[in-house]
């Protein structure tokens, strides 16, 4: 999660919190204290709404995976923001009778908070969804990460078996040349062998023909 968007939200808590104890206050004051109260009420409202703004252009700015579950968050907010804005309305309404006025504005108050508190509630445990929410997609990533480093682990390997078979036929090739050549030789040597065979046996012929002339010239006369 952005540090960013969590110091915002921080911030925003924390006013949230001072604004509805400040709004449980002001049904107490009269005249001038009570305006000025709702003064330092409205001036807050501001901030808050300043903040929602710029938690919402921070969310907006992050991944989508992250995004969606912030904007998530960032709904309960303004939630939140519209109770007190209905509260201070509730507040600052006049009304004819100041005993009939004072009275609603306690019930409404109290209704108010008891919403305000139900709504904090609700927030805190939205709040503890998402940030385990977040935690799993974290964790999502992390294997994602881990199985990619791996997936490339693993191709390296394989390149580098590819390129050692490839290594491999182009040596079993240069045999396969080298045994054909061989094979060449030994056939051309095996052909004057047997030629060589049949010139000497001529050879051979030729004198013992020539030897028994001789002999039978020589016992004839």
């Amino acid at each position: 999660m952005s540090q960013v968007f969590e110091g915002y939200e921080r911030q925003y808590c924390e006013l949230s919190a001072n604004l509805t104890k400040k709004c449980s206050s002001a049904t107490l004051l009269d005249g001038e204290q009570k305006k000025q109260k709702v003064s330092e009420i409205k001036t807050g409202l501001e901030d808050a709404e300043a903040l929602i703004r710029k938690m919402d252009l921070e969310a907006r700015s992050l991944p989508p995976n992250v995004k969606a579950t912030l904007l998530a968050k960032l709904r309960e907010y303004k939630s939140d923001l519209n109770n007190l804005k209905t509260e201070v309305k509730r507040i600052t309404s006049a009304n004819a009778n100041l005993a009939a006025r004072d009275e609603l504005l306690e019930s409404g108050m109290a209704d108010a908070n008891m919403v305000s508190a139900d709504q904090r509630q609700r927030l805190m445990m939205s709040t503890d969804r998402l940030n385990r929410s977040s935690d799993r997609i974290r964790e999502s990533r992390r294997t994602m990460l881990e199985t990619e480093d791996l997936g490339v682990s693993i191709l390296q390997d394989l390149h580098q078996q590819r390129q050692s078979l490839l290594h491999a036929h182009d040596t079993l090739h240069g045999v396969d040349d080298n045994i054909g050549r061989s094979k060449k030789i030994l056939t051309t040597m095996s052909r004057r062998m047997n030629r060589n065979k049949w010139i000497i046996g001529t050879i051979i012929a030729v004198l013992v023909l020539a030897i028994l002339l001789v002999l039978y010239f020589k016992l004839a006369h």
